[in-house]
């Protein structure tokens, strides 16, 4: 499937007034931009270079770091130096070991932040905060945090930020099971410790102003919600003050630092708009400088990178390349070096590869060494199904080449999201390889309402066209069965979040065409949610569902596709929902409302339907906590794909096997 990310780059001409509240001791000077930092910062036009056949679903400006998977037994050893530690920093630090080398592997399998800063790299190892030197491999360690001091259930560094000259660094700290972030500030020269701590943290970045003071920028969150920006010192100098808020709650507010550390961009975003302000990193303290005020329907981001500015926007009309036919997902690696691109290229059932895109020389690179067997053992198909009005709808498609002749007969799960204008996350998953392994077709299905196809891919997809994404994945799976993919007895449905608006809406228009569905954190009641605006993010996503609460047409029209408002006595498949008793962006309340309105209708429907009519399950597991992107876990996986494979009557004995295996790498 051909992806289209639409860059336009182009020199900044003119500054225009603010949006939103500044808060600071003088008055915001409103003056064209390049005239402020005209000994800085040059105006160019430049070309634009994108990528055809995947991108990132939305333009990602926080910092991506390398991630990996630790156990006690990637741990280094350490070093001792008496000189610097005492006997009684020597046995703490014992403790730690024998802590990290007992702890059970499975209690800390997540996925963590890691970062190189100087000559370190900084990591959560256990429930540790720890460095080690990144030029050596020796056996030099330093515990600067115990996580567990903190009384969080399984606590996890899901951001790590480290001031310029080493002597501070901030880490975003959450329990497994919340979203809620704090940002603890650990003074990392002398004896490490914790400096400050900061509830309710979204973003945070570090400067380092003229006189070589570290300042740390941070956004605060409130009920989801993100409108404050702060910056703080620390030591001798204690400062702490707020600078921006934002005052329409239909936008959010999340901080960059621009590759080359040289500005800070102060990002406000709504759904479909933002706007930017610029902060000179070497003077942290003056007022903020908007580059271009909000205009409805256009985002843009702001790079810089040797004295010029880079703008990243869906307007305009950039180059294209193509990547390799396999690729669906892209990974793009943090890095310091202005003169090469890396990043990584996956699938769902290929683990990601390295490439670099060289500047200078206008080349991609790939990574050398051994194919990956999946490469030869599978196939990946780009289809395309015609929607009822005519539309073309990108299909993708994975299956072992050894079962080409009798794909009717082997199971089908076809994947959907299709809102916010947001790619379907394609992005490696070993558990969907397992299924592959196991003989399953794979299909996801590239809707209206996602980001796909460009900007107007998701406006032909939102508010008053929301129908629009259901007609689309209706014709994808019906495409699927007349081209010999699998049959409606084994096909299976599977969406995490809003994806459940379009899951929910098919099971009560065409539930023939299934057998069972899967969701997680599913988005099922839609009409009551945005009528509710006590909720946090009502106001927020007015711009995706309309607003039911003061337009009747709009209102109308949820009514016509939202799940829990038109379930009826009828067959449906099998359903299997795992939701979070606390998640803020999903209610619970309206999952079990769903759930509870779905089993009457079942019950008077197979009343009349007679004994021989078998009802379908529908199971609805609650987990603790509140975090709505829940990290995969081996025992979530394994409830789903019970269910699934009891369904069908399949043995899971090959499939378990497959996924221990690889929730062990």
């Amino acid at each position: 499937m051909q992806q289209k990310t639409k860059l336009f780059l182009q020199a900044l001409k003119y500054f225009v007034p603010r949006v939103g509240k500044c808060m600071q001791n003088q008055p915001l000077n409103h003056c064209n931009f390049t005239d402020h930092c005209h000994n800085r910062v040059k105006s160019r036009k430049y070309r634009l270079i994108k990528c055809l056949q995947n991108r990132n679903k939305k333009p990602d400006l926080a910092r991506h770091f390398s991630r990996r998977r630790y156990s006690h037994k990637n741990l280094l050893p350490v070093a001792y130096k008496k000189e610097k530690y005492s006997s009684k920093d020597m046995d703490a630090f014992e403790k730690v070991r024998a802590k990290l080398e007992t702890q059970p592997q499975e209690d800390y399998e997540i996925i963590n932040a890691e970062v190189k800063h100087g000559g370190f790299i900084y990591y959560q190892e256990g429930g540790y905060l720890v460095r080690s030197k990144d030029d050596e491999d020796g056996d030099n360690y330093e515990v600067l945090l115990n996580l567990e001091e903190l009384k969080l259930n399984r606590p996890i560094i899901d951001c790590i930020r480290v001031a310029p000259d080493e002597k501070y660094l901030a880490a975003k700290v959450r329990s497994q099971h919340s979203e809620s972030s704090s940002c603890l500030v650990v003074k990392i020269f002398d004896q490490p410790a914790v400096e400050a701590s900061f509830p309710n943290v979204s973003s945070v970045e570090w400067v380092k102003d003229e006189e070589g003071e570290d300042v740390l920028f941070y956004t605060f969150q409130r009920n989801l919600r993100c409108n404050d920006a702060y910056r703080a010192t620390f030591g001798e100098n204690k400062r702490n003050e707020r600078f921006y808020t934002e005052k329409d709650s239909s936008f959010f507010v999340f901080l960059y630092l621009t590759k080359d550390s040289r500005y800070l961009t102060l990002n406000i975003m709504s759904k479909t708009t933002s706007e930017v302000w610029m902060i000179d990193a070497m003077s942290p303290w003056d007022p903020p400088i908007l580059i271009q005020k909000r205009i409805p329907g256009v985002l843009y981001y702001v790079e810089h990178r040797d004295d010029e500015l880079y703008i990243l926007t869906n307007l305009g009309e950039p180059t294209e390349f193509k990547l390799p036919s396999w690729a669906c997902g892209f990974i793009l690696e943090g890095n310091p070096d202005l003169k090469n691109c890396p990043f990584q290229l996956c699938s769902p059932i290929r683990p990601p590869k390295y490439y670099t895109y060289k500047f200078a020389e206008g080349k991609l690179f790939e990574e050398t060494g051994n194919e990956d067997p999946i490469t030869k053992s599978s196939r990946v198909l780009r289809l395309q199904a015609k929607s009822k009005d005519g539309k073309l709808v990108p299909v993708t498609v994975f299956h072992k080449t050894d079962s080409e002749e009798d794909l009717e007969t082997k199971p089908l799960l076809v994947h959907v999201y299709g809102a916010y204008g947001m790619d379907l996350k394609m992005n490696f998953r070993p558990e969907r390889r397992a299924l592959i392994e196991d003989g399953w077709i794979l299909a996801y299905c590239h809707v209206r309402g996602g980001g796909e196809l460009g900007l107007q891919w998701h406006i032909d997809g939102r508010l008053m066209k929301k129908l629009n994404g259901l007609a689309d994945l209706e014709a994808c799976i019906k495409m699927l069965h007349d081209e010999g993919f699998s049959q409606p007895s084994l096909t299976m449905l599977t969406a995490f979040s809003a994806g459940g608006v379009l899951v929910g809406a098919l099971c009560n228009s065409e539930p023939s065409l299934l057998r069972a569905v899967v969701m997680e954190a599913p988005f099922l009641d839609v009409l009551n949610t945005m009528m509710d605006t006590a909720l946090p993010l009502t106001v927020e996503e007015i711009e995706e569902w309309g607003n039911p609460a003061s337009d009747e047409k709009q209102r109308n029209y949820i009514k016509r596709y939202c799940p829990y408002q038109n379930i009826k006595p009828q067959h449906y498949p099998s359903i299997h929902i795992t939701a979070y008793e606390n998640d803020e962006r999903v209610p619970l309340k309206g999952i079990v409302n769903y759930t509870e309105k779905l089993k009457e209708a079942i019950a008077e429907y197979t009343r009349d339907a007679g004994e021989d009519y078998q009802s379908p399950n529908i199971i609805l597991d609650i987990q603790p906590g509140g975090n709505h992107v829940v990290e995969d876990s081996q025992k979530k996986i394994t409830a789903q794909f019970k269910f699934l494979y009891e369904e069908l009557g399949l043995d899971t004995t090959n499939v378990f096997e497959k996924i221990k295996k690889y929730f062990k790498l």
